[in-house]
């Protein structure tokens, strides 16, 4: 259980933050950058969803992918160092990479087959949804150029959940677009 009684500590005026653990990292640390990224793109999905509440089944899906998403920041905040830890840490399973690929299968089935790469827009929600996919993106850059460092683990489940992540959010950006009616298609070298 998560309390929090004081919001600042001053144990990070030092320019370090504290991971899981309690072990402290510059805030550069690009551990620290990588879930720092998916907290961002969870805020993102937040403003989305104030555009997706008379979509309920949308909306709910939205809903535990932010919650997964803590769950993702949780892992990533808790390294793995190869030992047995004191308590079991919070990890992103396979079951949230599957249910994730479910819900785009479930939102893909009423759109049509693309004909083109999409633009980001079309409705408020789809705009919101299309950063929240690019900041997505950043994210999953980051935490597979963790996961290459010898000296990090991060799961596989992770980076499948967070590259699914992204697929999803394209997925949910169309299917607000009027089923992807309402999508603003790329025509190359129409400005030419």
């Amino acid at each position: 259980m998560v309390k929090l009684n004081k919001i600042y500590t001053r144990t990070g005026d030092d320019g370090t933050t504290g991971l899981v653990a309690g072990d402290r990292r510059p805030k550069y640390d690009l551990r620290v950058e990588a879930y720092g990224t998916i907290d961002e793109t969870n805020a993102i999905i937040g403003v989305a969803r104030l555009h997706t509440s008379a979509m309920p089944e949308l909306d709910a899906m939205l809903m535990r992918i932010q919650n997964d998403c803590f769950d993702l920041g949780a892992d990533l905040a808790t390294p793995d160092t190869g030992e047995k830890p004191e308590y079991e840490p919070l990890r992103i399973v396979d079951a949230q990479v599957a249910r994730i690929e479910t819900d785009i299968d479930t939102l893909n089935a009423d759109l049509e087959p693309l004909k083109s790469f999409v633009l980001p827009g079309g409705s408020e929600a789809a705009a919101h949804l299309h950063v929240a996919r690019t900041v997505a993106r950043r994210a999953e850059r980051l935490i597979v150029e963790l996961s290459d460092r010898e000296d990090e683990i991060v799961s596989s489940a992770a980076i499948r959940f967070v590259n699914r992540l992204s697929d999803f959010l394209f997925v949910a950006a169309r299917w607000v677009n009027n089923r992807g009616r309402a999508d603003v298609l790329w025509v190359p070298g129409k400005n030419r």
